[in-house]
């Protein structure tokens, strides 16, 4: 089975590349292939952000430029897009683009190995930002930088240059002649896809299709874990089904009392979507990974990976939501809890990929919190995420639901402590109660990030920080939450 020919716009061309293995990084394509160094490797798994690059397509009509890690980016995800590279920037007279004059001016560089990246992430704000006339706030500055890591010049002349860029003229993007170069690109034509070692469907039927065919075929979507599987665990796959081009599973829409969110979008306009219903969870959604992770990954793939410490699944379950599964026998909706059987194990049949996420919208009287504690406070890995929805009625609990990460081999529903919870007076009483309940309910384990111990104790704090922010008490800082003082 052979790979397929791969096309994208590179330096204002088409690139055709043929026999580009199935597995192949683009990080790998670009260094190794094409004797491009300008992208640099560090981790190799998308947490330092040296290797980050700028990626474009077409959206609704409109260019989308997204900064990504290139390391854990399959060299075939990018067909049909256009890519920039740190190389890519500077004029053909070799003038500097305005955020590499930017970096340059406010001394933003020392060793310079992470300031690609830096310049990268920083494009990617330009394009989406300072070209339409918007201007760049610091915080704005911190989230669009939240990928990169630097260990010798100090976040504060980076993030000076982030908004120094937008006082310098302005360089413009031939977006008609980009528009016309993206268009020209075909997906790979109807009954060719049988025969690919990579197959990207752009239907729903197609996909099914090609998973009842060939149920054995790797799915994939952001590839920010499969590209860790492949770097890390060296792990080769015959064949990869990505099913990030389906166009019915990259649709956000209202129905029925739900926000229903396609499988294929990604984590950055998930999160964008539930946080225009519910603006308290921005800051939780900014600690999800760094911005480069959140733009490829999926909602879909977060959900069916099933790490019991994937972020957005206690709160989704938290908010009840529901998956829908799909296969070309038909399909079935479930609450998203009941997808998991164990670590990393799930109900869908070899046929059969998660298409749609439900998420009831908010009710009157709705009190919301979600808590991520982690050792760093920014791109990192929660040692316990505890979402607690609560429904009061006249100083009562008529409905409360709670999705727990890090306790178990599965992310899961606190059913006991809502069983407690539910009917009774949301008094200090109650919530003592509920705590106890919920000390009980797990038996998590200690680990690399946390002790058993340590985490039954947090769920015990949270419970009580969430009772004294319902009751009007000052959002207590996360630093306070710091795993440091953990003695184990």
């Amino acid at each position: 089975m052979n790979p397929p020919f791969l096309q994208f716009v590179w330096r204002g061309e088409i690139v055709t590349l043929q026999h580009v293995p199935p597995t192949r990084t683009l990080l790998q394509l670009l260094r190794e292939d094409l004797g491009h160094s300008a992208t640099k490797e560090g981790c190799n798994e998308g947490d330092c952000g040296a290797c980050t690059v700028v990626l474009a397509e077409l959206q609704g009509g409109q260019v989308r430029y997204n900064a990504v890690n290139s390391c854990i980016k399959l060299a075939h995800a990018i067909n049909g897009m256009a890519l920039w590279t740190a190389a890519d920037l500077a004029a053909a007279d070799g003038t500097a683009h305005p955020v590499q004059q930017a970096l340059y001016q406010c001394h933003a560089s020392q060793c310079g190995f992470c300031t690609p990246g830096f310049a990268m992430s920083l494009f990617g704000l330009y394009q989406n930002t300072v070209l339409k006339d918007q201007p760049v706030s610091r915080a704005q500055a911190q989230e669009a930088l939240s990928g990169n890591l630097c260990r010798c010049t100090g976040y504060r002349p980076i993030l000076d240059a982030a908004q120094a860029m937008t006082t310098l003229p302005r360089v413009p993007m031939d977006e008609a002649r980009l528009r016309q170069q993206l268009a020209a690109i075909a997906p790979a034509k109807k009954g060719q896809a049988a025969g690919l070692s990579y197959d990207a469907p752009t239907s729903l039927g197609a996909l099914l299709a090609a998973r009842a065919a060939r149920p054995q075929a790797q799915l994939v979507a952001g590839c920010t874990d499969v590209g860790l599987w492949v770097n890390k665990l060296h792990m080769d796959f015959a064949q990869l089904l990505d099913v990030t081009r389906v166009a019915e599973l990259r649709t956000i829409e209202t129905q029925d009392g739900h926000t229903v969110i396609g499988a294929a979008v990604s984590l950055n306009d998930a999160f964008a979507a539930l946080e225009s219903d519910r603006p308290q969870l921005h800051a939780f959604f900014s600690r999800f990974a760094g911005l480069p992770v959140r733009h490829a990954g999926t909602l879909g793939g977060n959900i069916a990976n099933g790490s019991p410490i994937g972020d957005s699944m206690p709160l989704l379950i938290a908010l009840r939501a529901s998956v829908l599964l799909m296969s070309v026998r038909g399909q079935r909706e479930l609450p998203l809890e009941a997808l998991y059987t164990g670590y990393r194990k799930n109900v869908m049949a070899a046929d059969e990929v998660l298409a749609w996420i439900r998420v009831p919208r908010p009710q009157p009287g709705e009190l919301l919190h979600v808590f991520k504690v982690s050792k760093r406070m920014e791109d990192d890995i929660s040692a316990v995420c505890l979402a607690i929805s609560v429904q009061l009625n006249d100083g009562r609990v008529t409905q409360v639901s709670i999705g727990v990460g890090g306790v178990s081999a599965t992310p899961v529903r606190a059913a006991q402590t809502e069983a407690a919870l539910t009917g009774q007076a949301w008094t200090q009483d109650t919530v003592t109660l509920a705590k106890a309940s919920l000390r009980s309910e797990f038996q998590p384990i200690s680990d690399m990030r946390a002790s058993a111990a340590y985490r039954v104790q947090l769920l015990d704090g949270l419970m009580e920080r969430f009772w004294l922010e319902s009751q009007g008490v000052p959002d207590i800082s996360l630093a306070s939450l710091s795993l440091a003082g953990e003695q184990t």
